[in-house]
């Protein structure tokens, strides 16, 4: 799932893509490197970001959403807010893909159980600007899954087919540098709750801490080993800004489950 942030504030490229044009042809040039979703995104849930205007967000997604799903590209569209939800449905959309999982907005199950679009349900506690704010687990893995299964109810007994919901446990969002690390470590608990798993790691925070500091940019080889790691768990969807380098990490790890049951404790299994 190739990222493109049509925002200024993005964390790692922010205005880089506000233009139309270049942000139609960065995502094209994505999918040539072998991208199979584009996640549009018009307002930044960086730590510490504030909220833009409806106006805004419908102004920044929509139109690049209806270019792309003229093309026939398969559409996700990062946002928390129904009406953007809505309007990127009927320009295209075939994903919704909800940070907040629908507690951003009341209505955001509603619009997406009257549609056929997928939904990913993300772990989140609260918005972008205080998210981070000394988030506190009895034990992450377990009050995560708890957690994001509730809002899972919540999107079912609104209407959405379980099979159109897809989990991601909300690397970065209320999580210190040591929850997303250990939840990383237990994906296969993810992958046991009956759902298709997205796992967004792309140039986070964490990332850069292991790296002695080192900027978005610099975090793509870490990502690429995530995304290696996300493969031999067989997640459905890895989100990247960096495309190529992560196909090229999966289809490593696609050859070396070909050779059997990958033993994640060390070895191959046959």
């Amino acid at each position: 799932m190739g990222i493109v942030n049509v925002t200024p504030d993005s964390f790692s490229d922010g205005g880089r893509y506000l233009n139309h044009e270049r942000a139609l042809s960065h995502a094209r040039g994505m999918l040539t490197a072998g991208a199979s979703i584009v996640d549009v995104g018009g307002e930044s849930t960086r730590p510490g970001a504030e909220r833009v205007s409806l106006d805004d967000e419908l102004a920044r997604v929509i139109p690049l959403v209806r270019d792309l799903a003229a093309d026939g590209v398969a559409v996700s569209v990062d946002t928390m807010r129904a009406p953007v939800a809505r309007a990127a449905i009927d320009a295209g959309a075939k994903i919704i893909n909800d940070v907040s999982g629908g507690l951003a907005d009341p209505e955001m199950l509603t619009v997406v159980a009257d549609s056929s679009a997928d939904y990913v349900v993300m772990h989140w506690r609260e918005h972008s600007a205080t998210m981070q704010q000394g988030p506190r687990y009895d034990d992450v893995v377990a009050d995560v899954v708890s957690e994001l299964l509730a809002q899972r109810d919540a999107a079912v007994e609104a209407g959405i087919a379980p099979e159109r919901v897809i989990l991601d446990p909300g690397l970065g969002f209320s999580k210190t540098w040591d929850h997303n690390w250990t939840l990383l470590r237990h994906l296969n608990v993810f992958q046991k709750l009956g759902h298709r798993v997205l796992v967004g790691a792309s140039r986070k925070a964490f990332l850069g801490e292991l790296l002695g500091g080192r900027e978005p940019l610099g975090r793509d080889g870490a990502t690429a080993a995530l995304s290696f790691w996300s493969a031999l768990h067989d997640v459905w969807a890895v989100r990247t800004h960096d495309v190529s380098g992560q196909s090229d990490a999966i289809a490593v790890a696609r050859r070396l489950a070909r050779e059997g049951a990958v033993d994640l404790s060390g070895g191959v299994t046959h």
